[in-house]
């Protein structure tokens, strides 16, 4: 093979990497989302099991300030960073009166090997239809593959919703939390 074929070869790859990554990224964009309800309002319900087959609902939580927070999938990168963080915090967290709680689209095996890995000490639950995902407009929906995407919703006490997170980034989003949980019981946000 010749340069000339060769380098021709090469355009063609590299374009055709780039339009399929155009296509998922519009896709992905466009897909199926529900819509993120508004801070001031309740925050839809949910019951959904735990890694143990427990159902835990928002009602279950009341009187507690509860970190909701959606995330892609059990042991990559981003969504182990982002829970092995919450664990770190754990103590803040539970000193401010907050209950974290993750959800994702994996299955219960999923989340339970994931928690045993990195000593995970809150619950992970499984929306393994992206039902509730979907209620809080967390839902990356490509058909046949349900992404839960990386948001996080802090809900009062008495399950108002206070604050949405859509921007996160795992690496600080624990600190994030603490420093708004703060402010908020100090009624300043």
């Amino acid at each position: 093979m010749n340069m000339g074929n060769l380098n021709t070869m090469l355009i063609k790859i590299v374009l055709l990497i780039a339009i399929l990554l155009i296509i998922f990224l519009g896709y992905r964009t466009f897909s199926m989302s529900g819509q993120v309800p508004k801070t001031g309002v309740r925050a839809p319900d949910f019951s959904l099991p735990d890694a143990n087959g427990e159902v835990i609902s928002l009602a279950s939580l009341q009187g507690s300030w509860v970190v909701l927070y959606f995330y892609p999938k059990d042991d990559t990168p981003g969504c182990t960073k982002e829970a092995c963080n919450f664990r770190d915090d754990m103590h803040k967290l539970e000193k401010l009166g907050s209950k974290v709680i993750g959800v994702s689209v994996d299955n219960g095996k999923s989340h339970t090997e994931f928690a045993k890995k990195y000593n995970l000490p809150f619950r992970l639950l499984s929306d393994r239809d992206g039902l509730i995902a979907f209620k809080y407009g967390a839902l990356t929906d490509l058909g046949a593959v349900k992404i839960a995407k990386r948001y996080t919703f802090l809900i009062d006490p008495d399950g108002v919703l206070k604050k949405t997170y859509l921007n996160v980034e795992a690496s600080k989003h624990s600190q994030e939390i603490i420093d708004d949980l703060t402010l908020l019981q100090q009624n300043k946000i």
